[in-house]
């Protein structure tokens, strides 16, 4: 009889910690994702090194490959002969300018030395007024010249601007990983003819992993930003937690609602969450995980 009563407190216990068990429900439930960013090509032409394989962990302005620049570089080269050209076309005016330069330097020091003199009564009016129009002459002759120099220091400008233009190519031509991350996929292969825009690779920073998850209306009150909370996801035996913060709670309903509503209606209005989760290598984008609210 004692061996009977004892089997029968047992079962009783195990089934309370059963029922307790099945009443024990997460808060909420969702899918881990994170963000990704597909790096695109900037130039056109073969990809003569692209040095990546999916699933890698690349670093921060890594170095991963670049486009063929030869054509741009024979045009960089052409652009630098022809500003020479250019150049020497204006040496001529340049030259005159310099001379003209000095011719006024001296003038105004003249200039100075008259009106030094008359104040000091040693000096004439005209001797002034001749310096004067002497200036005036050189200035004039200095303004024609660059009238006549114009387009030469145009063209030069223009020239430079479309050396500049060519570099900014050349350096976009080399792929430089923007973000610290893991390679998710790879879009191309070496020797491929790349254009501008298309898709090179994909990559995310699995670091911290971002849960999203759906919460009813009545649980909003009891959530905020930066709260902890735990994630668990499904093991072998039992299931696996994790510490995880609130990063962020949206503001509006996932679900447009009827626009008449009864009490229970409005509890399958749901708002998502997500959970910022430090990952140890064991959560993968799209696994599946719940949150429980400590």
């Amino acid at each position: 009889m004692k061996i009977i009563k004892k089997i029968t407190a047992l079962s009783v216990i195990i089934g309370f910690l059963i029922s307790c068990n099945k009443s024990d429900k997460a808060d909420g439930y969702g899918n881990f994702e994170a963000t990704e960013i597909t790096i695109s090509a900037e130039n056109n032409g073969k990809l003569l090194q692209f040095d990546i394989e999916e699933g890698a962990t690349l670093e921060k302005d890594q170095f991963i490959g670049y486009v063929d620049t030869l054509a741009l570089y024979l045009k960089k080269e052409q652009l630098r002969v022809s500003k020479m050209v250019i150049g020497s076309k204006s040496k001529g005016v340049l030259s005159q300018i310099n001379v003209l330069n000095a011719q006024l330097k001296t003038a105004t020091t003249n200039k100075n030395r008259v009106e030094n003199l008359i104040n000091e009564n040693a000096g004439t009016q005209k001797q002034l007024d001749d310096v004067l129009g002497e200036i005036d002459v050189i200035k004039n002759r200095i303004r024609s010249v660059e009238i006549q120099n114009a387009p030469v220091v145009n063209e030069l400008k223009s020239t430079d601007i479309q050396i500049q233009q060519i570099q900014d190519l050349i350096a976009k031509s080399k792929i430089i990983n923007p973000i610290k991350g893991t390679v998710l996929t790879k879009y191309a292969e070496p020797n491929e003819i790349t254009t501008f825009g298309k898709p090179l690779y994909k990559i995310a920073n699995l670091q911290t992993m971002q849960l999203r998850v759906y919460v009813s209306e009545t649980q909003l009150p009891t959530l905020k930003i930066g709260q902890k909370v735990t994630v668990k996801i499904d093991g072998e035996d039992t299931m696996k937690s994790y510490d995880g913060i609130i990063s962020w709670i949206a503001s509006e309903a996932e679900f447009t609602p009827k626009i008449i509503q009864t009490k229970e209606e409005r509890v399958a209005l749901v708002y998502a969450v997500k959970v910022d989760v430090s990952n140890d290598g064991s959560l993968k984008i799209g696994m599946p995980a719940e949150m429980w609210v400590q």
